[in-house]
């Protein structure tokens, strides 16, 4: 099938890999963050970890079912919750520290409990992103497998390259605070990126629902 009159698959990848690369920035700042207004325990890790994968589960399910839509504007989408995630990401970290100061002294579990909810609602719009791009992938290339495969690999080679960069190199760098901007930047330039070029995308209600059944040539 002939490419889309827009952002070609090969630069969809890209943006992807990099949506990849800033979730595990927050990821990893977030860790570091939590430790330090809550120590270092099994609670902070915990936390992190638990939203991360109930988000990502939640926006999976939600991202699907929106794909499934007759006339959705997958790339638009897209465009709109990469804003969204860069928006929460760059308060992230003064929301964190004025949570700690307000629940200090405050019993454990409800300090769980409301730090789990700010991580999730983040979280749950990163993991939507994967099935709206499928289904737009399945509308330019015909082929479920091959589209699910490449973008499932790019945003996990992203996520990999993410872990090393902001240990090694970001947090030394940046700094809790500079290095989630410029995550939020990331997210930002994608967002606007794939919005300036969504309006002429492809409607795939149809390739959305092939996608979610596993159909598609081989």
């Amino acid at each position: 099938m002939a490419a889309a009159a827009t952002l070609g698959l090969p630069w969809l990848f890209g943006l992807f890999f990099v949506s990849g690369f800033a979730a595990l920035v927050y990821q990893v700042v977030w860790q570091r963050s939590l430790f330090a207004i809550y120590g270092v325990n099994i609670e902070s890790v915990t936390i992190v970890v638990a939203a991360f994968m109930l988000g990502l589960g939640l926006g999976s399910y939600a991202g699907g079912r929106l794909s499934l839509r007759p006339g959705v504007r997958l790339l638009r989408w897209f465009g709109a919750i990469e804003l969204a995630i860069g928006l929460l990401g760059a308060v992230s970290l003064p929301v964190f520290r004025a949570v700690g100061a307000a629940t200090a002294g405050v019993d454990g579990g409800a300090v769980f409990a409301l730090t789990f909810g700010l991580l999730v609602l983040p979280t749950a719009l990163m993991g939507s992103t994967l099935p709206l791009l499928v289904a737009h992938a399945v509308s330019v290339s015909g082929n479920v497998g091959r589209s699910v495969g490449a973008l499932y690999f790019v945003n996990t080679l992203g996520s990999a390259a993410a872990s090393l960069a902001t240990a090694v190199v970001l947090l030394g760098a940046l700094g809790q605070q500079r290095t989630v901007w410029l995550a939020a930047a990331l997210n930002a330039s994608i967002g606007l990126l794939t919005l300036a070029h969504g309006a002429r995308a492809p409607v795939a209600a149809a390739a959305a629902r092939q996608a979610a059944d596993g159909g598609g040539p081989p």
